[in-house]
C-alpha cells in the first residue's frame, strides 16, 4: 500500500526535517514496509535518504529560467527530489490551474522519469448534478494524460471532503474507484478527509491501493498510526 501526506503550506523547514525524522523512525521501530511518501512545502525541501519518499507539492514545467515564485527541475535535483503531485485540487480550483498546463507539467517530469501523483476529483456541485454528469467532469481530467505511464499513482479526492470531514460513504468510495480502475492500472489512492478515525475502514476497502492525507496527516502520531494500519492490513 502507499500511505502519502500533502503537508501544504504548513510547518517550517526545522519542524518538517523532526516530523520526517520522527516518520523514519517509526516506520523502522515498527518494521513498516509499506510505501511512504511526504510532501512538504516547497520552502522544506530537503536532500533525505531513508525509508520516506520525499515529493514537492508542485513546480513549473522547466529546468529554469524566468518564472517568478516557481521553481524548477534544477531545484529539484539539488535535493534529489524525483516525486511530484500533479492536479491537486488546490492546485485546479484555487490557483487556477488548466488541463493544458497539468499535461504539460505531467510530459516534462514524466520525461524525466519522475514518480508521478495525479489527482482528480469533483467539487460539490458537479457530484449533485448526478453520476453521469460526475465521471464526464472526472474522466475531462485524464485529458491527455498517459494513463499507462510506470511511474504513475493516481489520487481520487473528492473536492467536496477535502478538509471539510466530510467523507463520501465506503460502498460510494468502492464504486468510483471500481470506475476509475477502468481508466487506468495505475496505483488508485483515496484522499478527502482521510483521518486516523476512518483510514483503517478506507485501507481496508477493494480498489483502495492507498491514501492521500492532507491535514490529518499534520499529527506525526495520527501518520504514523495510519502506516501501521497499511502494514497490518497487507498482511
Amino acid at each position: 500500500m502507499i500511505i502519502a501526506a500533502n503537508l501544504k503550506t504548513n510547518l517550517t523547514r526545522e519542524k518538517s526535517v523532526k516530523y520526517i525524522k520522527e516518520v523514519e523512525n517509526f516506520l523502522e521501530k515498527n518494521s513498516i514496509s509499506q510505501e511512504v511518501l511526504v510532501f512538504p512545502a516547497i520552502s522544506n525541501l530537503n536532500r533525505h535518504s531513508g525509508r520516506v519518499t520525499i515529493g514537492t507539492q508542485n513546480a513549473y514545467p522547466t529546468v529554469n529560467g524566468a518564472f517568478t515564485g516557481e521553481i524548477g527541475y534544477e531545484q529539484l535535483e539539488e535535493f534529489g527530489i524525483k516525486t511530484i503531485l500533479i492536479g491537486h485540487s488546490e492546485r485546479r480550483h484555487i490557483i487556477g490551474e488548466i488541463q493544458e498546463m497539468l499535461v504539460k507539467k505531467f510530459d516534462f517530469y514524466k520525461e524525466l522519469g519522475f514518480k508521478i501523483i495525479y489527482c482528480v476529483g469533483e467539487p460539490l456541485e458537479v457530484r449533485e448534478a448526478g453520476h453521469e454528469k460526475m465521471m464526464e467532469y472526472i474522466s475531462r481530467q485524464y485529458a491527455g494524460i498517459d494513463v499507462a505511464y510506470e511511474n504513475l499513482i493516481i489520487a481520487y479526492e473528492p473536492v467536496w471532503a477535502i478538509g471539510t470531514g466530510l467523507t463520501p460513504t465506503l460502498e460510494d468510495i468502492v464504486a468510483i474507484h471500481k470506475e476509475l480502475k477502468a481508466k487506468s492500472s495505475a496505483p488508485l489512492l483515496y484522499g478527502g478527509s482521510v483521518k486516523v478515525t476512518n483510514a483503517k475502514e478506507v485501507l481496508a476497502l477493494d480498489g483502495v491501493d492507498g491514501i492521500l492525507v492532507g491535514s490529518a496527516a499534520l499529527y506525526v502520531e495520527h501518520f504514523c498510526t495510519m502506516c501501521e494500519y497499511a502494514e497490518i492490513l497487507d498482511k
